[in-house]
């Protein structure tokens, strides 16, 4: 009995002095990151303005969820460019994941809520998890998205060598 009881004091002492997202989670993602047109220049910096990676899309790219201090996530900011074409400036920001919000919650408790998992960074999440760039061209128009969403233009704003592209679809 007294063994019993020594087993369950134990897996219950590894449990509270655990975080979830400690166990769960890992202190990188890999991030694919891609353009239309493919061919542009990808420069990756975080919060400090420091140089991360630099390449060409379509390519993946691991990057550090946590800077290794407590609370520390990491933020970047991804510009894609190529001659011709608009530049974009997208974010990739930390949030915390699902682990480290539920699985403390019913595993971890205090401990890994404000100790365990805020120190090594497994606790965080990279949004977006995939970057897509549609540069679009230089030319002026009104179309803003940058989403790959529609936006609605005047049949004027539309570029001319664009205009042989179109398709009626009432």
């Amino acid at each position: 009995m007294k063994a019993a009881v020594t087993k369950i004091f134990a897996i219950s002492t590894a449990i509270l002095l655990s975080g979830c997202a400690t166990i769960m989670g890992t202190p990188t993602q890999t991030v694919p990151i891609s353009s239309t047109p493919s061919g542009a220049s990808i420069l990756i910096t975080d919060e400090s303005g420091m140089e991360v990676f630099g390449g060409t899309t379509p390519t993946s790219v691991t990057l550090n969820k946590s800077s290794g201090r407590y609370w520390g996530g990491k933020n970047f900011k991804v510009t894609i460019s190529k001659p011709g074409y608009k530049t974009q400036v997208i974010p990739v920001e930390t949030n915390a994941n699902g682990w480290y919000i539920a699985g403390n919650l019913v595993f971890g408790g205090l401990i890994g809520w404000f100790i365990v998992d805020p120190l090594n960074g497994n606790m965080y999440s990279l949004s977006p998890e995939a970057v897509a760039a549609n540069l679009g061209t230089e030319a002026a128009h009104n179309n803003r998205t940058n989403d790959g969403s529609i936006a609605v233009m005047l049949l004027e704003d539309v570029p001319s060598q664009l205009r042989d592209k179109l398709v009626r679809i009432n």
